[in-house]
Order: C-alpha cells, then structure tokens, then sequence
C-alpha cells in the first residue's frame, strides 16, 4: 500500500480516488469548496448528462482537442464501464436524444452521492475546506502538497485534478496550471470553451428566447470555413446559445477577437431549387394573402418581422405582385439567414476551459507526468476538451480512472 493525494473533487478527482482506493492504495481527496462536486452540481441545467452512450469511436471524433492522447483512457474506461460503475452502485440512468445519459432522478446531486458513497466505502479520506497552495517536488520526484495555511501533507504519489478556468465561482481559478508550470510543465494557452456566442446584430436579440431546432449553422472568418453542423439553436439577450452554438465556440474561440460571418439554413432539408417551388405552390394557392402570411407557413412568429425587415419589402405586399428578384431574396434570406459573432460570453459561461497542460509531457497509457516522478494529471486541467453531449464528463471519468489504477506500490 502507498499513499495518495487527490488534489480536487471535482469529476476526475472523485474517480481517480476510487480508482486509487479500489487497486488498495491509502487515498486524501483534498477539496478547496465545502462540498464534492461542485461543478456536476450545476452540469446539464443540474441534471447532469454524466456520459454518452455512442461507441468509443464516435467518443473520439467528438474530442475537439488530442483525441489520440485519449486513446487508452477511453479504452480502459469507456463509456459502458462508467454507466454500469454508477448502476452497480445504485444510481440507475437513462439514454436521451443524441445518446446523452442521465440519472433517471434527473438530479445531479445523485451522481454525487453515488461517487461520496462509493469513496466512503473505500475509506477514501476527504478532507473539505482544504486548498493546495502548491506540489512538494524534490529531485523530480513528487513528496507531498503545501497547503495555504503552511502546513504540508507528504504522500508517495500525488494526482492533480484541479480542472480549468470555467465556472469560476465553483472555485476553478487554474490553480493547477501554475501548479504544473512550477515543476517544469509546459501550458498550452487556455480559451473558454462550449460558451454562447456574442453577436452585433440588434435583431438576433430582439428574438431572445427563440429556439431552433434541425437548422444548420454556418461561421466563415474571411471566406474560410470555421464550423459548419446541424443541430439546435437559441436566440439570446447578447447573441446565441444552444448545442450548435457551444460546439461552435470549441472550434471558434482560439481565432478571437476577429469577427466571423455566420449564417442559418433555416431549411436545411430543401435544396435552393425545393424550397422555390414549395414558396412559389404557396403564392398560387393563396394569391391575394400579404407576404406576412406566407411566412407564417414557413416561420416560427418571433423572426417574422425580422426577416421581412431583411427582406425589405412591405410585410402588406400581396404575394401576386412580388416580383421573382424578390422571391429569390426570400429564398436566400431563409437558407443563409445572416449575422455576425465577435465574441463568446467568457470563462463564467463557460462550460469547460481549451488549452491547459501540455499532453505531451504526460504519458498516455497512465496518466503520469513524464517530468516528475509519481506525479499524474486528469481531467479539464489537461489540453483535452469535447463538445457538448457528456463527453467532457466521460474525459474526467476515464483519464481519473487511468491515473488511479496505475499508481505505482511504494
């Protein structure tokens, strides 16, 4: 038996100390908050979309940054292994749309208290209120932690799993970068990452609270094309939010602040061509209604009188007077509907951080740092990160799980 020191108890802390405790070692979870889990608390709106049930193929596609760095964490950990970890210890799931896996309660906190319990079980000491100041590193061999109070805790191995920047009023202040940079890691720059998007235009706000669904979005920065998916969309009172929007902001924030051009198929399912004639089958059943009406056929009612205001015609126009120049604006105005992002809305709407430690100074198969002897790195505070859909949990869960099983008898 060796003693271990988990510094954070967030995801990847709570399960790199089970994982530790589980193969025999003599585990500290050491938590700077007043309670575990703090950031699951308030994951998925506080239901927690704790992993993905697709296979650990399309697990890696959906890593935006190092997937192949994963490949043994998600391999000896998959997703499969975490929802029977949770079922075996008494929290039942459920599989949604897009293959998200929730607890059936639909409340984070039981997510939490199935890891507490399993931590319990295993004798894992947690020690609350407890903040590291920094790593006790001595001829590139890790010995312990210094806390903010001076005292220092001596343990045989020590894992960090501090995560990054985003939601800093759970206590994510990048604490554990500088803890890395101080023992000779080297930090890729960090962004906010799955954060909504700011945009210029006044009429997106003035549909603040409209949702889109099956639309696809499109983002250029100077004619090049940054990201491009299908999926579900929101309006907002500074731009937009929604899935296609977070995943958006992964493939997008690093190019910031340069604005990007963006624009929304509306239609996604009719080509140029279709969707003319199905406006043009609409003008001859009802020759004599206003434009207005037309797009209520074709709209939801909060972006009506923004599109007829791009549009530019009168909204009272009969439908027999509009002229083909004018019906081909219609069209584009519906399969490119149009504005511009400047910013995102920054790390306390992020959902998780981009950038962190090098992954090359880490190993792999194990999760130890390549620079310091016994020293392991998991979770949100290395240069690892996913769209949205469980998938970042799924990181937290699989790189803990890998540093726990690994670390060496002393």
């Amino acid at each position: 038996m060796s003693s271990v020191i988990v510094v954070g108890g967030g995801a990847a802390g709570m399960m790199a100390a089970y994982a530790a405790a589980l193969v025999g070692h003599k585990v500290t979870l050491l938590e700077q908050n007043e309670k575990l889990g703090k950031k699951i608390y308030i994951t998925g709106k506080g239901r927690c979309n704790f992993t993905n049930a697709c296979s650990v193929e399309e697990m890696m596609a959906a890593v935006v940054s190092n997937p192949k760095f994963l490949y043994s964490a998600l391999y000896t950990f998959p997703n499969d292994a975490v929802m029977d970890f949770f079922e075996r210890e008494g929290m039942p799931y459920k599989i949604e749309r897009g293959n998200r896996v929730f607890p059936v309660s639909d409340h984070s906190s039981d997510v939490i208290r199935t890891l507490e319990q399993s931590l319990r079980k295993l004798q894992v000491r947690i020690c609350l209120h407890t903040k590291v100041k920094d790593l006790v590193v001595k001829e590139n061999r890790v010995q312990g932690v210094m806390l903010t109070d001076g005292s220092r805790l001596s343990a045989d191995s020590v894992i960090v799993a501090t995560g990054g920047r985003s939601y800093p009023t759970t206590g994510a202040t990048g604490d554990g970068y500088e803890m890395a940079a101080h023992c000779g890691h080297r930090l890729m720059e960090q962004h906010p990452a799955l954060v909504p998007l700011v945009t210029e235009e006044e009429y997106i706000i003035r549909m603040q609270g409209l949702s889109l669904r099956n639309v696809r979005l499109s983002i250029r920065q100077q004619g090049k094309i940054r990201y491009e998916s299908f999926g579900e969309l929101l309006f907002t009172h500074f731009g937009v939010s929604g899935p296609l929007a977070l995943s958006a902001s992964s493939y997008l924030t690093a190019h910031f602040p340069a604005t990007m051009e963006a624009s929304i198929d509306l239609k996604p399912a009719l080509s140029i061509e279709q969707l003319d004639e199905r406006i043009l089958r609409e003008f001859a059943a009802h020759p004599n209604q206003h434009l207005k009406s037309v797009y209520q056929q074709l709209l939801p009612t909060k972006m009506i009188p923004v599109m007829i205001e791009l549009l530019q015609i009168d909204e009272r126009k009969p439908v027999n007077e509009i002229t083909r120049e004018e019906r081909k604006r219609m069209v584009d105005l519906l399969k490119q509907f149009p504005f511009t992002i400047v910013g995102t809305r920054g790390y306390n709407e992020a959902i998780i951080t981009q950038g962190g430690i090098c992954v090359k100074d880490i190993d792999p198969s194990t999760m130890e740092s390549k620079k310091v002897h016994n020293l392991y790195f998991v979770g949100e505070v290395l240069d690892l990160d996913a769209l949205t859909g469980g998938y970042n949990l799924q990181i937290a869960w699989s790189t803990g799980y890998l540093a726990g099983i690994n670390i060496r008898m002393v």
